[in-house]
This record gives C-alpha cells, structure tokens and sequence, in this order.
C-alpha cells in the first residue's frame, strides 16, 4: 500500500468555498453587530462564553478556508498536490465548542456555532482522507500474480 492523495472534486472544493465564506459573513454579522444586544442581556459568565465561543467559530472558519485556498491553489496549478500534502498545509486544528456553555447562548449563536462544527468535520474528513493508505497495483504485477497462482 502507498499513501496517495484523495483525489478531490473541484466543485466540492468550491461549493465548500462558498459555504464558507457565506457562514464566515453570518458569523461577522452577527457576533460583530446584530448578536451584541443578545450578549449584553446575558448574564456575565455567559457573556464571556459567548464571546470564547465567537473566537472559536472564527478559528474554525480560518482554518477551513485557508485549506480550502490550499485546493484551490492545486487545482489553478499554483502549488502541487505534493505541496499541499506538507503538514503546514493541512487542516489546522480547532477546539470543538463547550455544549454546557452553548445550550445558555442565544439561538443564532447556536445555529452558527453548529454549523461551523459541522463544515469543519466535514472539511476534516476529507483532510485526513488524503493520507489514507490507498492500495496500488500495477497491471503487471496483478498479471504477476495470477501467473503465481496458475502455476
């Protein structure tokens, strides 16, 4: 076995793309402005969880697209699929949410802190898919064997 990259679909790299970006935008929107009077009604340590939770969500959200611009870069043929592979390039690590703390935030912050869960497990499937040992065989060592066995 041989470890070779996932071959991955340009329009699921873009479709996750936009996804993304859109979300990011959301997020912005709302913890930066529309969500400010839903954090000023909460109680004091709710409020410092609500404002963890922005920056983990705005973690995610970096980490998705910047290895999503990673994708792209391989598919507009800026860095090879080699490149892309190197550790620094895969998908960095984020912190999941605190479910105790999310269940007392307001609901748009809980829609959001999901759904960037959500595309970061996504997104991270498909990471760690890219290391995964795919079995290669030539055809002449297929032929090999059934000569082996024949025989």
């Amino acid at each position: 076995m041989i470890h070779a990259p996932l071959a991955l679909n340009r329009k699921l790299v873009d479709s996750l793309y936009l996804e993304s970006m859109l979300l990011a935008d959301e997020a912005r929107s709302y913890f930066d402005a529309h969500g400010r009077a839903e954090r000023d009604a909460l109680a004091p340590m709710q409020r410092v969880g609500f404002s963890c939770e922005s920056l983990r969500v705005t973690t995610r959200l970096m980490h998705i697209i910047a290895w999503l611009l990673t994708q792209r870069a391989v598919f507009a043929g800026e860095i090879s699929a080699e490149q892309a592979a190197a550790p620094e390039r895969r998908l960095g690590r984020a912190q999941g949410h605190d479910p105790e703390m999310v269940t007392g935030l307001p609901e748009t912050a809980r829609h959001i802190i999901a759904a960037t869960g959500d595309l970061y497990a996504r997104v991270a499937r498909l990471d760690a898919g890219m290391s995964r040992p795919v079995p290669f065989s030539s055809p002449a060592q297929g032929l090999l064997r059934r000569l082996e066995m024949a025989f």
